[in-house]
């Protein structure tokens, strides 16, 4: 399998979908290969993809392997997914993207601090943070720090089960499932 020319061929018809190919692996398992893509873009409100969305890139990237010769002649599994939430944060758009999510940050220095995204500007992430309680302040308020790309070892999301509504973020829909 030619990763080169599959990934040549498919980025311009996910990128018409409003997506675009995060990785691409061919993996061997037994006498077949397995097609991984990874795909990812802003969604409807800047904050990835949604699962109709990958739905609709995994019928167009098969089709178009389909009809393609990239694929060589050896079988294969195609699978298609979003980056999820295991996914470390590497660019400033998986930041924007994250915005109101709940992050771990390892930084350089190795500290480590776990904030809510507040937003993106350039190569800073502004981050809500709240300190450690100390005996002179036992209830600290948060605070916003700038954190620079640079600054950052390793950031990934945490999951929340009960993660608080936010009405810019969040539909109406949303907090209704969950009430």
């Amino acid at each position: 399998m030619n990763e080169a020319a599959i990934r040549a061929m498919l980025e311009p018809l996910v990128a018409e979908q409003g997506l675009e190919v995060d990785e691409l692996s061919v993996v061997r398992a037994g006498r077949r290969n397995i097609l991984r893509i990874t795909v990812d873009g802003d969604g409807p409100k800047g904050r990835g993809p949604l699962l109709d969305d990958i739905a609709d890139a995994t019928r167009i990237i098969s089709e178009a392997l389909d009809t393609s010769s990239a694929t060589g002649e050896q079988s294969y599994t195609l699978e298609v997914s979003s980056r999820g939430t295991s996914a470390p944060l590497t660019e400033v758009k998986h930041f924007r993207r994250q915005r109101g999510r709940l992050v771990k940050f390892t930084l350089i220095d190795d500290r480590v601090l776990i904030g809510r995204i507040v937003q993106t500007e350039g190569e800073t992430v502004h981050v809500s943070h709240t300190p450690e309680p100390t005996k002179q302040n036992k209830h600290p308020q948060p605070q916003e720090i700038e954190l620079q790309l640079d600054q950052i070892r390793k950031a990934l999301v945490q999951v929340e089960l009960n993660r608080p509504h936010d009405p810019e973020l969040d539909d109406e829909a949303d907090s209704e499932e969950e009430n």
